[in-house]
C-alpha cells in the first residue's frame, strides 16, 4: 500500500483474539499500520443483559476513537455485538464491518445453489451470539434467495453448543474444541453449510472433516476490512 499511512482498526471484546487477527492482517498487508483496541467489558455485557444502550454507546466511542487515530476502516471482530456494530456504521466516516458479515453472506450463497437443500447450521457456544449471527444469516438468505416458485425456502438451524463454553471457562480448550467438533459433525449431515458464529471456534473447523462446508469468521472478516482499506479514497 502507499500514498498516506493507511490503518486498520480493529475492536476486540476478547483480548487473546487480537493476535490472530494481528496475524492475519499482517499477513496480507504488511505495511499497513494495525490499531488494536480491546474491551472486555462489552461481551461480559452482552451475555449478561444483552446488547444495552451503554455498549451501543461504547461501541460508537471506541469507534470513533479508532477513526479518529487513522483508522480507514474497522472490523469489529465480537459477533455477540454486531447489532451494535451496524448502528455505529451509520454515524461514522469510514467503513465499520462485522466480522460475521462475509461469512453468512458465503452460506447463504451456498445454501440457495442449484441442488441445494436450503439448510444452514448455524453453531455457538455462547447464547450471546447466537441470536445476532443467526439472524444475519437469515437476513443474507433471505437477500440470496431464488425467486423461482420452485425453489425451497431457507432453513437456519441455530444450536448452542452444550458445555463447550464452560470447558473453555475453566481453561480445557480441547474440551471445548471437541465439543464444537462433535456438533459440527452431528450438524453437517442435515445442511448444506455450518456456520460457526464465534471467531474464538475457527480451531475447531480444522479437527472435523464432513461433506459440507464448515465457515468461520476471521479470514473472511479481514478480507473485508482490507477490500474497504483498499477501497478507501486516503488510497
Amino acid at each position: 500500500m502507499s500514498g498516506q499511512a493507511l490503518a486498520a482498526g480493529l475492536l476486540h471484546t476478547v483480548p487473546a483474539l487480537a493476535a490472530t487477527f494481528d496475524d492475519l492482517v499482517r499477513t496480507s498487508a504488511t505495511d499497513l499500520r494495525r490499531i488494536h483496541l480491546a474491551d472486555a467489558w462489552l461481551l461480559d455485557t452482552a451475555r449478561r443483559d444483552g446488547v444495552t444502550p451503554a455498549v451501543r454507546d461504547a461501541v460508537l466511542a471506541h469507534v470513533r476513537y479508532l477513526e479518529s487515530a487513522g483508522a480507514s476502516a474497522v472490523l469489529v471482530t465480537c459477533s455477540s455485538i454486531g447489532e451494535a456494530t451496524e448502528a455505529a456504521a451509520e454515524r461514522v466516516g469510514v467503513p465499520v464491518i462485522r466480522v460475521d458479515a462475509t461469512m453468512a453472506d458465503e452460506a447463504a450463497e451456498i445454501a440457495t445453489r442449484p441442488g441445494a437443500r436450503g439448510r444452514i447450521a448455524v453453531l455457538a457456544t455462547l447464547a450471546s451470539t447466537l441470536g445476532p449471527t443467526g439472524r444475519l444469516v437469515e437476513r443474507a438468505a433471505s437477500a440470496h434467495r431464488p425467486t423461482t416458485a420452485t425453489h425451497r425456502s431457507v432453513e437456519v438451524a441455530a444450536e448452542l453448543v452444550a458445555g463447550a463454553a464452560e470447558a473453555h471457562h475453566r481453561g480445557d480448550r480441547e474440551h471445548a474444541e471437541s465439543l464444537v467438533a462433535a456438533t459440527v459433525e452431528r450438524a453437517a449431515a442435515g445442511a448444506d453449510v455450518v456456520v460457526l458464529a464465534q471467531a474464538s471456534m475457527a480451531r475447531a473447523a480444522a479437527l472435523v472433516d464432513v461433506p459440507v462446508p464448515v465457515l468461520s469468521s476471521p479470514a473472511g472478516g479481514v478480507a473485508s476490512l482490507l477490500r474497504a482499506i483498499t477501497e478507501s479514497p486516503l488510497r
